[in-house]
């Protein structure tokens, strides 16, 4: 059965606190998904952002983004007054995110609120939260300490700790265990609301036939607790700096490559350790997804490898992967997870074959397909078990790639996808990728609107530019859009079929 879902990621979406949230406009969101007739929700990693605000550059790879704490229930909670000073000064921000000022001001709010939920809980809730404390503690404890040593040392990457606290010496994890104790126990608290928020929302979405479709990057960045606190899993030196890091060779697009700069899995160790960290993340993110996206899939069959301190991609080596040595074990550790493999860019020919044996859907991308050639991007060369895009997250909007491309590429796509002005060149493209034998379609929010580059989420690569700062308008979601969604939708039988269910009534001859 042929689905589709609408991308948007929860920092996009309207509300009175500089940045979409887990909220009552979540909710909203997935009341607009059903009206248009959509089966999934996709949404980026969630994780506490870092360097850049990217999320793919995240201090953890199981934390929740404390940003994204829905303020107006902690206040519907009495955790937090509505007139507080603090929540003033983050409500100027609507129509585009500041981390910077968002950040700083949200961490003294839910400061407050933890203050609070320790001085008035009763004992269920004590005892709720200890719970998820206990059930959660395989990445919890390292994280809440690594926060609070982060704070402690004025935010400064871990690999620039004292040396003591940085090789996680047992006397030293001791004694920082003690005198930041308060701090470690708001983390926790902090991660405790995130993820009640979190399911409460997946529950909602859940009970009204949409699923949640999430992303989970394959490298973890280097500010992180995964790798201060698990160094032996990746490729550092004995000083527990980087040996190699993560990126792609130079091409027609990045001439000089690009330097993702996240260090590399020591894939020899975790095979000896049956890939115990990855089974347990695959298991996390099935918990917290109804479907999962993999990041990179080509980088588990092989990685491309750079010098640490290299400042750009051009010299590196390709080195092996574990290929399907790793799903293997997650398959037999899990069953069959639902995952998706981002499988773009240039793939070998032993990628596919590890994408096939693998079983996993590929990727689609409707902007890669118009160069010239018969490319594998173009619909007719689709197979069934694949999820179709206009573009992801990391490509321009619909119209803002056909108006900057060139004159060659916007008269190919023009004449395959019988663009015209009546339709509007972003619902032609949404028709194409609708009309797909793929399983799934997932179109971007901004091009059911029509908006242009200057809603594009993210450049890769760069930092700035307004990445991730884009945000949905409260007045976008209309139900005339709606409409025309559930239009498309059902013309090429992608509506879900919601099933009445018949409740018989007994009579007296019963």
């Amino acid at each position: 059965m042929h689905s589709s879902g609408i991308l948007l990621h929860i920092s996009s979406l309207p509300g009175r606190y500089g940045i979409g949230t887990l909220g009552f406009q979540a909710k909203k969101f997935v009341d607009f998904l059903v009206k248009s007739g959509q089966e999934y929700w996709q949404i980026l990693p969630i994780g506490p952002t870092g360097f850049g605000d990217s999320p793919y550059q995240s201090y953890s790879a199981f934390a929740g983004n404390p940003l994204l704490i829905d303020l107006d229930a902690l206040i519907a909670e009495g955790l937090i007054s509505a007139d507080d000073h603090d929540l003033q000064v983050i409500e100027k921000k609507r129509d585009f995110i500041d981390y910077a000022q968002l950040d700083s001001f949200k961490q003294i709010v839910l400061k407050k609120a933890c203050t609070s939920f320790f001085a008035v809980s009763d004992s269920e809730k004590l005892r709720s939260f200890e719970k998820f404390c206990a059930d959660n503690a395989f990445w919890l404890e390292d994280y809440a300490l690594f926060t609070a040593l982060k704070k402690n040392f004025r935010n400064i990457m871990w690999t620039e700790w004292d040396d003591d606290i940085r090789l996680r010496l047992p006397e030293s994890m001791k004694r920082y265990s003690e005198e930041l104790a308060e701090e470690v126990k708001c983390v926790k608290f902090i991660q405790y609301k995130f993820f009640e928020q979190y399911f409460e929302l997946k529950r909602y979405a859940n009970s009204k036939g949409v699923k949640l479709y999430g992303d989970m990057p394959i490298y973890v960045s280097m500010d992180s607790a995964d790798i201060w606190s698990a160094p032996e899993l990746f490729m550092l030196d004995v000083n527990r700096r980087p040996t190699k890091v993560a990126g792609c060779p130079p091409d027609e697009f990045a001439p000089t490559g690009q330097l993702w700069g996240n260090p590399l899995y020591d894939w020899d160790y975790m095979e000896l350790t049956n890939y115990k960290w990855w089974i347990s993340r695959v298991k996390y993110s099935g918990e917290l997804f109804d479907l999962t996206r993999i990041d990179h899939f080509r980088g588990f069959e092989s990685f491309y490898a750079i010098p640490y301190g290299n400042e750009t991609a051009e010299i590196g080596e390709w080195l092996p992967g574990p290929s399907m040595k790793l799903f293997k074990a997650v398959k037999s550790a899990l069953g069959n997870v639902k995952l998706v493999a981002e499988d773009l860019g240039f793939l070998t020919a032993d990628v596919r074959k590890m994408l096939r044996e693998s079983g996993f859907p590929g990727m689609n991308v409707l902007e890669f397909a118009f160069g010239g050639d018969d490319s594998s991007y173009l619909p007719h060369n689709y197979v069934k078990n694949s999820v179709t895009y206009i573009g992801t997250h990391d490509n321009d909007t619909a119209l803002g790639w056909y108006n900057s491309a060139d004159k060659s590429t916007r008269k190919n796509a023009k004449k395959y996808m019988s663009l015209s002005k009546k339709e509007g060149v972003n619902w032609g493209m949404i028709r194409t990728a609708y009309a797909s034998v793929s399983d799934l379609a997932v179109i971007q929010m901004q091009d059911f609107l029509g908006l242009g580059s200057e809603a594009r989420m993210n450049i890769p690569s760069t930092i700035g530019n307004g990445n991730w700062a884009w945000r949905l308008d409260e007045n976008d979601l209309t139900g005339k859009l709606a409409e025309k969604i559930l239009k498309y939708t059902k013309r090429y039988f992608r509506a879900p079929v919601r099933r009445k269910v018949k409740v018989r009534v007994k009579t007296k001859s019963d």
